[in-house]
């Protein structure tokens, strides 16, 4: 797996993944490679007749990956650059009969990872960080390489004994861990890649690439820019070292990337980069939260297409994750607010004591109603939590508040009632100040430094610290003369 550190959410109280409306997929493109994309119909599963049990695994996992990693991204440029960069991967790995199914996630995480059966996923936010082709193909080539190594199986076979998913599965959410929702959605937490394994996916993709005509120390160059925008994201580099902890080292890993690609292929400045064809498919990519996950203005979330808003108090962070909109205030609370299927015909309280949260007291829970919007709340304790808990019924829809605190307070008990008396129906003025980024290409003039293009994004938050990240460039830097960079634009 290729992955840039995302920020740890507080308590495995809010690790259960939200179930989501699936966007069906199917295919295109060269014979072997599938892209996945939004269009209503089932994507056609091809089974390889010697590998019958890992097209099973992955046709199983691949609605749910789908779910919780916010559905899928339709972007017909990228979609065909990456069928034509898989195309060429596996005719130089000699897997001409591979069956590849790759699919664009629709979430700002920087994330590549791959299932049995040939199922390769690449998240929008690595399409933003790349720079040129041979930085994707160097991705494609290392998930490829952990397809055809067979080590995407392995890690499948060792989650079906992985013991930690259901405690929390059947300690925060109290339910059946094989038909609760939430659990079903949570199992998706497959273990980590060894990191034999890892060094020997990057090995074997550098090789690969190289083969395809790629730039070979692409790998190396673009686990740089993974590592700055790590800490960039994380803003802490020893959060950065924990979650690479089950990982080799990014120094080291660049190293030996360096190493196998001068042992096999010579210098750097040989291979295809094809900077400017990668910039066309890029160009107008959606950047950072999808719209139809909502946006996240200062202390409040914004939902444009559903159309629904809160707040959160003062202290509280929030961000998008998987499917779901976390907040955390220092070390003791958090909330979680997500959505839940629920039968029209089932009241509010009857589905808060339906037994999906754990520690619930039911004379605690009661009907209520704030802005117009039916509710009903309860109160939840387990030996290290204390929960406040609220559903809402807006358009047909419920939605789920799940407040978290190491500790009972009446300023907790306050903060929740502020946030679920909050909610809702979003006003124009909402829906407009929920902004949306987009990446554009912009060609450097003879006189443009990395400095004056970066000026272009300082009207966002730390934005020309972005810039020079996802252009894997450095203050002071010059620039190509006729060459695109991309900036992030708001429209």
């Amino acid at each position: 797996m290729i992955a840039a550190p995302i920020r740890k959410v507080l308590g495995v109280a809010l690790l259960g993944l939200l179930p989501l409306l699936l966007a069906s997929c199917s295919s295109f493109m060269p014979s072997g490679v599938e892209v996945s994309h939004t269009n209503g119909q089932s994507a056609p599963i091809v089974a390889s007749p010697d590998d019958n049990e890992d097209d099973a695994i992955g046709a199983r996992e691949h609605p749910r990956i789908i779910a919780s990693y916010g559905g899928i991204y339709s972007d017909r440029q990228a979609e065909i650059m990456l069928a034509r960069i898989v195309g060429r991967l596996l005719a130089a790995a000699n897997q001409p009969n591979q069956k590849v199914t790759v699919t664009i996630l629709d979430t700002s995480e920087v994330n590549a990872f791959a299932l049995p059966g040939g199922y390769v996923y690449v998240t929008r936010g690595i399409l933003a960080l790349a720079s040129d082709t041979s930085e994707l193909a160097a991705v494609l080539a290392h998930e490829i390489a952990h397809v055809t190594l067979k080590h995407a199986r392995a890690r499948s076979n060792r989650a079906k004994t992985d013991e930690i998913v259901d405690k929390v599965i059947t300690g925060v959410f109290g339910a059946n861990a094989e038909t609760d929702q939430s659990a079903n959605a949570a199992k998706l937490s497959f273990a980590a890649f060894s990191q034999q394994q890892e060094l020997a996916a990057d090995k074997e993709g550098i090789l690969t690439a190289g083969r395809a005509g790629y730039d070979p120390h692409a790998a190396a160059r673009f686990l740089g820019a993974m590592a700055r925008f790590a800490k960039f994201s994380v803003g802490d580099a020893d959060q950065a070292d924990d979650f690479l902890s089950s990982h080799p080292s990014t120094p080291d890993r660049i190293q030996k990337a360096i190493e196998t690609a001068r042992a096999f292929f010579g210098a750097p400045g040989i291979g295809e980069t094809d900077r400017d064809g990668y910039m066309a498919s890029v160009d107008g990519l959606a950047f950072g939260d999808s719209p139809a996950q909502g946006a996240i203005v200062g202390r409040r979330y914004v939902n444009p297409v559903l159309k629904f808003t809160f707040a959160v108090p003062d202290g509280y962070t929030l961000q998008i994750s998987k499917g779901a909109v976390v907040g955390v205030a220092g070390e003791g609370e958090a909330v979680r607010f997500d959505s839940a299927e629920v039968p029209a015909s089932m009241a509010l309280e009857d589905y808060l004591k339906s037994g999906w949260i754990a520690g619930l007291q039911p004379t605690t829970v009661i009907k209520q109603s704030a802005n117009g919007i039916d509710m009903a709340t309860g109160v939840a304790v387990t030996p290290q939590w204390n929960f406040r808990v609220a559903v809402a019924r807006l358009d047909g829809r419920v939605y789920r508040f799940i407040f978290a605190a190491k500790s009972d307070s009446p300023a907790f008990d306050k903060a929740a009632d502020a946030t679920l008396r909050s909610f809702r129906v979003a006003t124009a003025s909402d829906i407009k100040s929920a902004r949306k980024l987009v990446i554009r290409t912009v060609t450097a003039g003879s006189v443009d430094t990395a400095d004056s293009l970066a000026r272009k994004m300082s009207g966002l938050a730390r934005g020309t610290d972005l810039f020079y990240i996802i252009n894997n460039l450095y203050p002071g830097d010059t620039l190509t003369p006729g060459q695109k960079y991309k900036i992030v634009a708001v429209e």
